[in-house]
C-alpha cells in the first residue's frame, strides 16, 4: 500500500466512524433525558369523583444524574388546591403514599429533584402518580399516572 492510498483509506476510515457515531447518537435509547407525562382528572382517583377539573404533566428524567424536572398545569377544581405532590409506587387504581412533594400546589407548578436510584427506576416502570388535592376532595381531586412518552 503506497503513503497515498493509506492516507485515503484513513480517511475513509474517519470518516465511516464519524457517520456511525452520528448515527448511534440519534437512535432512541441513547439519549439520558427520558420525557414522562401524565393526563391528570378525576376519573383516575381512587376512588373516582365528580370533578370536571383536569390537568397535564411534562416532565423529563436525566437518567444519567436522576435529575427530574417537571411542570404539573390544571384548571377547573372545586376550589383553590390544598396539595399537590407525586405519590408512588403504584400502578394505575392503586394509592401510595407521597414520594415528593411540591413547594407550592398553584398552577403552573414547576421545579426539580433529584431521586434516588428506586424513586428514578419506579418513576421510569410507570409507579408513580400525580395527585392534587382540594378542600372538597382531600383526598385527591385529579390525578394521573405518570408515563414514558414525547
Amino acid at each position: 500500500m503506497t503513503t497515498t492510498s493509506s492516507a485515503r483509506a484513513w480517511r475513509r476510515a474517519v470518516l465511516l466512524a464519524a457517520v456511525a457515531l452520528g448515527a448511534c447518537s440519534s437512535m432512541p435509547g441513547m439519549s439520558p433525558m427520558l420525557p414522562l407525562k401524565a393526563r391528570i382528572d378525576a376519573a383516575q382517583e381512587v376512588p373516582t369523583n365528580p370533578s370536571t377539573g383536569t390537568g397535564t404533566l411534562e416532565a423529563t428524567l436525566n437518567k444519567n444524574t436522576n435529575v427530574l424536572k417537571y411542570k404539573v398545569v390544571y384548571s377547573g377544581l372545586t376550589g383553590p388546591a390544598t396539595a399537590a405532590h407525586f405519590h408512588g409506587p403504584a400502578t394505575i387504581g392503586q394509592n401510595a403514599g407521597v414520594v415528593l412533594p411540591f413547594k407550592s400546589p398553584v398552577s403552573p407548578i414547576e421545579g426539580e429533584a433529584t431521586l434516588t436510584p428506586e424513586q428514578a427506576a419506579d418513576l421510569s416502570a410507570g409507579k408513580w402518580y400525580v395527585n392534587v388535592h382540594t378542600a372538597r376532595n382531600p383526598a385527591g381531586e385529579i390525578r394521573g399516572q405518570v408515563m414514558v412518552g414525547k
